[in-house]
């Protein structure tokens, strides 16, 4: 969707149409102090980003609260809360990208099924024990905790907008700093002392959240904020309505006096038999569930999934309309300016993290290496194959690593502070600036020295295909450079796509662009000559599609919804015989990322569920639940699929079966608190299957003998 114009009093002329690297693609709310917008990375991944308004970014006091926030985002880490992708708040207007994660808030869950019972509390209130827990280890103080402000993912309870004052949205407020949050579910402290508040203050509001869960009110209720401040201070709760067996407890975290509330971990302790049984999916609709439609059974690490032996009732569930309800919560997110990394469930039988010898290489096995991290602890390398190596990047550095055996053949500073893709070898060279940016280069691929560089105006993405560098600039002009020299070549613009994205896949000799139309039903695709700017083909494809892949004349596209970005269909176009086939998934997939050989697509969606479709059979083939959170885009090599978890390991599936052959142990190192968001995908070499990990390693095994992994 093209960014929408804001009608509303006191709006700004036109929405921007970029946040930093990232392209709004379309407007998912507005706030008090900024506008929600919702992106997609380079790599695919859906970003909530919050743009301030103008008026706030003019303002010193305000961008120097912004910057401090931003500051704390970075030391949040935990299961419970969002995750901060990416943020600027030197920016014209200050803006901060978080991921976007599908799910109702707490208010919106209760006003569509009412009250939660006692279990769904429990658990509830298990999981935000836990956010508070870490995020006040941190030394942060949420201060505005309320429905509105917890989003039921499908993997728990997220804690969101943390710690933010927003003007427009209280109606009690003073000048900055001196009351921050919102009357019903603010502690006493908080209107008698707002200079002092405390973490108890977050505990108080939790059990104003619990009741508001539990009943449908506040434990202090009235139309007048006024009333509400006077009751919060002097009066006791009503807790009608709450379970017995948790009014107590929510009763303590009520306590006037900040010390005579429970901490997180007293809190946790009360709740210890809830871990045992913690089960997210109470909070949502529709969950994933096994072939007979029951819950799978504990222990169980996988279930393939057959299209004949899907059940009515099962289906029936499918049918719902809470998921896509749900999915609406997730526009709240775009409000979370702080958060941290998300966490990783693990296999049962996951191994410990390696204990890594020697400086460089450790060989793992016949065919296996694992090289250590280069320079300092930065997370996951993103890597490509090229020039007959390993060519890597991290924030600060690119590097070349021999796929035989792990050797670090050299290493060449960058001035990037971000890397979410890797670099690539285009026209016989090394091009490490793939993110966008200020600046330009190549590099020799044998030695890593500089051959060339040209500075880039702000705000412009980079594409190389076809021994071309395709850089888009905000107004949409292309330029067209040439990758072996960085003299340019052409320059134009492509009526009906904008700003393009051009998207390239390996062996084709096009580029692509899509569109799509701002109510999500039709995709205009461009394919682009890279070498002479030329359109090859042009054509308005129903529904909004995103390409993936092209292979043999035809481009592969999933067909998402396009606010939800839930895929439900996958598309294939070939060119020549302008034919469209079609395949609709059974079960729609949450952001998923695919990859196609030949006629076989596959496709891993966010919660680990990875599917085969077979195009020319016009069916899916089957499904495997993988219990990955987040996974990287998938490969394959025909036999199997590969793809990486976020917390470093690497798991192998039969393709002809849809059976779990293979998976390392997880490298968490000294991120075994937080894992990044998206993993970058593995490389296939030969017969060995390349990946990074967390801990900053590069690592190869014998893709041959998955097992042995």
């Amino acid at each position: 969707m093209t960014p929408q114009r804001n009608t509303g009093a006191g709006a700004e002329a036109e929405l921007p149409e970029y946040a930093g690297q990232y392209h709004l693609e379309s407007c998912l709310g507005s706030g008090g102090m900024g506008v929600v917008h919702l992106a997609r990375s380079t790599s695919g991944l859906r970003l909530a980003v919050k743009v301030v308004h103008a008026e706030f970014a003019r303002d010193p006091e305000f961008r120097g609260r912004f910057r401090q926030e931003v500051a704390a985002a970075r030391r949040v880490s935990g299961a419970f809360t969002a995750p901060v992708v990416d943020a600027d708040p030197e920016a014209e207007r200050p803006w901060m990208a978080t991921l976007f994660i599908p799910g109702p808030t707490l208010s919106e869950h209760v006003k569509r099924n009412g009250p939660m019972p006692a279990a769904q509390l429990r658990r509830l209130m298990a999981g935000l024990a836990e956010a508070l827990r870490d995020i006040h280890r941190v030394g942060v103080v949420h201060r505005d905790l309320k429905p509105s402000n917890v989003l039921l993912a499908e993997d728990g309870p997220k804690v969101i907008d943390f710690g933010i004052s927003r003007p427009k949205d209280s109606e009690l407020r003073t000048e900055t700093g001196k009351l921050i949050g919102t009357p019903p579910f603010m502690a006493p402290e908080q209107f008698r002392r707002p200079r002092e508040v405390g973490s108890a203050a977050d505990i108080f509001a939790l059990g104003s959240v619990l009741v508001h869960a539990a009943t449908g009110r506040g434990p202090f209720d009235s139309d007048s904020p006024y009333v509400v401040a006077y009751q919060v201070v002097h009066d006791e709760p009503d807790l009608t309505g709450v379970p017995e067996s948790l009014a107590p407890l929510i009763l303590r975290c009520l306590a006037k006096e900040p010390d005579d509330r429970p901490t997180p971990d007293e809190l946790m302790r009360e709740l210890r038999s809830v871990a045992a049984s913690y089960d997210t999916q109470a909070f949502i609709p529709a969950q994933r569930a096994s072939e007979d439609g029951r819950e799978p059974k504990a222990g169980a690490e996988q279930a393939v999934e057959h299209p004949a032996e899907r059940s009515e009732e099962r289906s029936a569930r499918r049918r719902r309309p809470g998921r896509r309800v749900a999915a609406l919560g997730a526009a709240v997110l775009g409000l979370a300016l702080l958060g941290s990394l998300v966490s990783v469930r693990l296999f049962e039988g996951s191994r410990p993290t390696p204990q890594h010898g020697s400086p460089r290489t450790v060989s793992t096995a016949s065919a296996g290496w694992t090289a250590e991290p280069v320079g300092a602890d930065k997370g996951m390398p993103q890597c490509s194959y090229g020039a007959g190596k390993l060519i890597c990047a991290q924030p600060g550095a690119v590097f070349a690593v021999s796929p035989a055996d792990g050797t670090l053949l050299w290493r060449h500073s960058v001035a990037t502070q971000t890397t979410s893709e890797p670099p690539v070898v285009s026209a016989g060279l090394v091009q490490p600036y793939t993110n966008g940016g200020s600046r330009l280069a190549a590099l020799a691929p044998a030695s890593g020295k500089q051959v060339w560089e040209r500075s880039l105006p702000p705000d412009t993405t980079i594409r190389y295909a076809g021994g071309m560098a395709l850089l888009t600039r905000a107004d949409g002009t292309v330029t067209g450079v040439d990758a072996a020299t960085g003299a340019a070549k052409w320059q134009r613009g492509f009526t009906g796509q904008g700003a393009p994205a051009f998207l390239s896949f390996p062996g084709d000799s096009s580029v692509y662009a899509a569109r799509t139309s701002g109510d999500g039903s039709s995709t205009q695709v461009t394919a682009v000559d890279p070498r002479t700017g030329h359109v090859r083909w042009d054509v308005r494809l129903a529904g909004a599609l995103r390409p993936f892949g092209a292979r043999g004349g035809s481009v592969f596209f999933l067909s998402v919804d396009s606010v939800y970005g839930q895929t439900k269909e996958v598309v294939r176009y070939t060119a020549a015989s302008r034919q469209t086939s079609r395949v609709r998934l059974p079960v729609a997939l949450d952001d998923a990322h695919a990859t196609v050989r030949g006629s076989l697509v596959y496709l891993l969606a966010t919660g680990g569920s990875l599917v085969a479709v077979d195009l020319d059979a016009q069916k899916q083939l089957w499904r495997l639940e993988t219990s990955v959170t987040r996974g990287s885009a998938p490969v394959t090599d025909g036999a199997r699929v590969y793809f990486s978890a976020g917390d470093g390991r690497l798991l192998a599936v039969d393709t002809a079966e849809g059976r779990l052959v293979g998976q390392t142990g997880a490298r968490l190192g000294s991120h075994s608190a937080r894992v990044a968001g998206a993993p970058p995908a593995p490389v296939v070499v030969g017969h060995r299957v390349c990946a990074t990990a967390p801990d900053g390693t590069v690592f190869a095994l014998d893709a041959r003998e998955p097992s042995a992994w």
